[in-house]
């Protein structure tokens, strides 16, 4: 008799959307594959998808056609096709997991006949729910509130960045990482898979500006990045200065940094996780929040919007941080404090809860 947990996660990417998403699933669903389920992904089919790289993980990818359909029309379709592919598996799915900001409550409610439980990974908070189970993994001023009124009320909610969804490279670097004295030798340009504010150039720009003769610079670009030809080219005319694209060691190349500039969004926690100071450039709307609560937090410097991001203001801003090795280990400190590091609870928590027998309704969480 099959015992297997079947589990199906409905998230997607692209350039326009970046890889955030995908990224954190394929975390989750590591975890969940390595304690015995099964796990599948549904993705839509966009410009600058990650699905060959979820495949190439090993992964079942059923895909939904990209569509043009109004804009408020749009959770419908998605709906229908969804019910489609699960039906056409014949399989028994034990949780459907969505990490989508399309799709609300109408649709999780229209699959409910479809899987046994519903998790959402959520970071806005702005829509409501129809779930058992609820992550956010961001850190708010106001977070033990925020999904008041728009989860059930069975709904566990594992709140906070201790509940970050990060891959085991990042523990294996947090076990091995060296004591930060706040002195800059190496610094980690990441603005995520896509970036589609082009932030890497500008960047580099203030890099050049700076005239660095000493430190050593790692740019990191994804394969969605439009834009990484041209930033190669940077790379390979300033002095000191490696091109990454698509790499597998984030975790190390974080844990060798003495300073990160980057975008919001889940690499924020990474960096938090190994303690890495960092400047944070604001990419999207929904990382304003975030950044601005991390940031008051201690644990980063936020610049701004991408707009006001200026490859002066960049330059100015790492400058700072040359001259005041006191600020960079303090950063360090402030950014390991919001993770609790001394008590992690951790992506496993997130998969016991997915794994046992027991009814997730009956669970009370704390964060």
């Amino acid at each position: 008799m099959e015992n297997k947990v079947v589990v199906a996660i409905r998230a997607d990417s692209s350039t326009s959307i970046g890889s955030g998403h995908i990224m954190r699933c394929l975390t989750l669903a590591e975890q969940l594959r390595n304690s015995g389920a099964e796990v599948f992904f549904i993705c839509l089919e966009l410009a600058g998808n990650m699905i060959p790289l979820i495949e190439k993980k090993g992964y079942v990818v059923e895909i939904i056609p990209h569509i043009k359909v109004v804009q408020d029309d749009m959770w419908k379709k998605d709906l229908e096709y969804t019910k489609k592919i699960i039906k056409c598996s014949k399989k028994q799915i034990h949780w459907l997991i969505v990490d989508h900001y399309g799709l609300d409550n109408r649709w999780e409610n229209g699959l409910r006949t479809y899987t046994k439980r519903v998790m959402v990974i959520d970071d806005l908070a702005n829509r409501q729910h129809d779930c058992d189970l609820l992550l956010d993994q961001n850190f708010y001023s106001d977070m033990a509130l925020r999904y008041q009124g728009v989860t059930p009320s069975h709904c566990t909610q594992l709140l906070g960045p201790q509940y970050a969804l990060l891959r085991p490279e990042f523990y294996k670097a947090r076990n091995n990482q060296r004591k930060r004295d706040g002195k800059i030798r190496r610094v980690l340009l990441f603005f995520g898979g896509s970036d589609p504010t082009n932030e890497t150039v500008k960047a580099l720009a203030a890099i050049k500006l700076l005239n660095w003769s000493a430190i050593t610079i790692d740019v990191v670009v994804g394969m969605a990045n439009s834009n990484k030809e041209y930033i190669k080219q940077l790379c390979d005319n300033l002095p000191n200065t490696i091109f990454h694209c698509q790499v597998n060691n984030m975790a190390e190349l974080m844990a060798n940094a003495d300073l990160a500039i980057g975008a919001g969004g889940t690499a924020t926690w990474e960096r938090c996780f190994l303690g890495l100071p960092s400047l944070t450039v604001v990419v999207a709307d929904n990382q304003d929040e975030v950044t601005t609560a991390v940031a008051q937090a201690g644990a980063t410097i936020k610049i701004g919007y991408s707009w006001e991001a200026t490859v002066q203001r960049i330059a100015e801003s790492v400058a700072a941080f040359l001259d005041n090795p006191t600020l960079v280990k303090r950063m360090s400190e402030k950014a390991l404090e919001l993770m609790g590091i001394q008590n992690p609870i951790n992506t496993p928590s997130v998969v016991k809860l997915l794994l046992e027998d027991n009814d997730v309704k009956s669970r009370t969480v704390s964060s």
